[in-house]
């Protein structure tokens, strides 16, 4: 006689379902009118006060890069405007601004800001057709980040003395700011805000593909009718740069862009005394524990790469996923990129927008085909990308190596490359094996492995259980190839002033 069968209850192994939203994500239409923008048929240069014809006569066209539509023509700096541009700067400097009584400077810089705020519309939709960005991240993040940047550097301006306790402060005189192209309002305000609060003057350049939105913050300057001279813009390729870094009547130089650049600017200015801050690329590490909150934490991979379309320098560009949940973090990541709407940048629904450029996105192309040949397994969201304009899918990579081109290159585009981790020790050692230093984020629900997981990688920015997250009084900057120097809080104060 055999005895009776135990019944047992047995774990089964089941695959696991992934979400199928069908047409749940499907929105009506909802684009933002451009009515409140006037773009001009041609913009000239803005110097001493007032626009001016180029002495160069040169012009070139600016286009959406959602449509390849000509927005405009914009004048193009050559050596002598740039000179004019740096006279005028020096002149506003020793007539007016360095001599005027703090309190009022401050007074021109809340000016700035409060039409900045009332014009919010305009320049949001400005941005957005001369950039590609979505309406909703330049109406709920460009521009309102841009205002709060020049309310809290115009508040330090009659300050200076408990910024630097015990110390006099003495502005440096003109300073050249170069800007680029993925936030170009807001990039350029965190340098004229501390520059102008600290007594300088500046003569700042835009890039090339995205000069629209400071020229037409050149236009509230000229309304809010700040001392001719005192802010300057020059538009034109990386040479017209090139000239505000060499020009010798230049005591500063602030700028954002990638580190080859950066170099570049750091060997032609080696010993002549120019003060520097360089914000250059980066190749952030995202690390998610086993004991984070998992939705939350996917969340945050979102906003870290696929943010701006990941034309972000401290984009969340490596995922580090501890092993254990590795399968789970994959399988809601590919739910959650399938709810991403990609198209047209101007409706309200986007979440990503287009790719700045047809160069920028053969860039893209050409490293993703190299995570493709060297065995990656590359996944990218099923959407249908518009025929005009210049476009990239989200993506991730898993299979990823430390070797790989796409963990260690910046792509600067909506592609996240996944490795993993089984020890925090592990987790720190690969998130510092890169030449950059930028920016990274830490993922568990135990406030001391933050604090000590944070204190060990070599950024200069660590998020805990979040990412992306900015505010003027909070320093931003780099290490190692990611660059010195911080721009924001007291920190980005300290660059634009000799302390006595």
């Amino acid at each position: 006689m055999t005895a009776p069968e135990k019944k047992v209850t047995r774990l089964e192994v089941v695959e696991p379902k992934s979400l199928q939203f069908g047409k749940k994500w499907d929105y009506a239409p909802s684009p933002e009118s451009t009515d409140p923008v006037k773009i001009k048929l041609r913009y000239e240069l803005f110097i001493g006060g007032k626009f001016t014809v180029p002495k160069s006569g040169n012009y070139f066209k600016t286009i959406n890069p959602a449509t390849e539509e000509v927005l405009s023509e914009v004048a193009e700096a050559n050596e002598a405007d740039v000179d004019i541009a740096v006279k005028a700067a020096r002149v506003a400097y020793e007539k007016y601004w360095s001599k005027l009584a703090p309190a009022e400077r401050a007074k021109y810089i809340f000016r700035i800001a409060r039409q900045l705020q009332e014009k919010a519309r305009e320049f949001a939709i400005l941005e957005t057709m001369d950039n590609g960005k979505p309406i909703k991240e330049t109406r709920d993040f460009d521009v309102p980040t841009a205002a709060a940047h020049l309310f809290y550097h115009a508040g330090w301006a009659d300050k200076l003395e408990y910024a630097f306790p015990g110390r006099k402060t003495r502005p440096l005189g003109v300073c050249g700011l170069i800007v680029p192209w993925n936030f170009p309002l807001l990039i350029a305000i965190w340098k004229i805000a501390p520059a102008l609060a600290t007594g300088n003057t500046v003569v700042i350049k835009p890039s090339k593909t995205t000069s629209l939105s400071l020229l037409h913050l050149a236009k509230i300057i000229e309304e809010a009718d700040l001392p001719p001279g005192v802010v300057n813009v020059v538009t034109g390729t990386g040479k017209t740069g090139d000239m505000i870094v060499r020009h010798q009547d230049i005591q500063k130089i602030s700028f954002t862009g990638s580190t080859a650049v950066g170099k570049g600017i750091i060997k032609a200015t080696a010993g002549t005394g120019k003060r520097l801050t360089m914000e250059l690329g980066g190749k952030s590490a995202n690390i998610i524990f086993e004991d984070a909150a998992i939705d939350q934490a996917i969340e945050g991979i979102i906003q870290g790469i696929y943010f701006n379309q990941g034309h972000v320098c401290c984009a969340g560009s490596r995922l580090f996923v501890q092993e254990g949940i590795r399968d789970l973090v994959i399988r809601k990541l590919k739910d959650r990129i399938q709810s991403l709407r990609l198209g047209n940048p101007l409706d309200k629904n986007t979440d990503i927008g287009a790719i700045i450029s047809g160069e920028q996105l053969e860039t893209i192309r050409e490293l993703v085909k190299s995570g493709v040949d060297e065995g990656c397994e590359i996944y990218q969201a099923p959407c249908e990308l518009p025929k005009k304009g210049f476009w990239f899918a989200p993506t991730f990579f898993t299979g990823v190596a430390q070797s790989n081109r796409i963990a260690r290159e910046e792509i600067f585009g909506p592609v996240l490359s996944i490795l993993t981790f089984r020890t925090p020790e592990e987790a720190v050692e690969k998130a510092n094996n890169t030449a950059y230093g930028l920016a990274g984020a830490v993922w568990t629900d135990k406030g001391s492995k933050i604090f000590k997981i944070s204190s060990k990688l070599k950024s200069g920015v660590v998020w805990g259980n979040t990412y992306n997250k900015f505010d003027p009084a909070s320093p931003f900057g780099g290490y190692k190839e990611s660059g010195f120097g911080r721009e924001g809080g007291l920190h980005g104060l300290l660059p634009y002033v000799e302390l006595e």
